[in-house]
């Protein structure tokens, strides 16, 4: 089974002192074990390493360490989908198309990517920013 994992799982699952840490670190621990396939969209690489570098911990996350969480928590455990200018005007489109603006084209392009590298599951924290834009065949997780 493929999973595509957005920014909000990751960042949970990354931190320990995040209060959503219980609920995404087991599905996260599926994926190092080759029990689950992860896919990030490859914006979400970077989503990850800001939210990371903003996140209110104590200590904070700095940027040297975050870019070794998403080099080596992220990247050599996910398979990562680019997405190209059709896919962005994809994207741009189903939003548009249920009459959303703002933040809601990076949601998305999770979807997009998801549809993209075939994932069955979309993992977040935030299901009504993307139950309107999954294919029937997809399956949202709301951890």
């Amino acid at each position: 089974m493929r999973a595509l994992f957005d920014t909000s799982v990751l960042v949970a699952a990354l931190v320990k002192s995040h209060p959503f840490h219980s609920r995404a670190f087991p599905w996260y621990l599926k994926c190092r074990r080759g029990e689950l396939r992860m896919l990030v969209a490859a914006h979400g690489l970077a989503e990850t390493y800001a939210a990371l570098t903003a996140y209110p911990s104590r200590p904070r996350v700095s940027p040297g360490t975050a870019m070794t969480l998403v080099r080596e928590s992220v990247v050599a455990v996910a398979t990562v989908v680019a997405l190209d200018a059709h896919d962005y005007v994809a994207a741009m489109a189903a939003v548009a198309g249920i009459g959303r603006g703002g933040g809601s084209i990076y949601d998305a392009l999770h979807v997009v990517a998801a549809q993209k590298g075939g994932a069955e599951m979309l993992f977040s924290f935030n299901r009504k920013h993307f139950e309107p834009l999954l294919a029937p065949t997809q399956q949202f997780i709301d951890l």
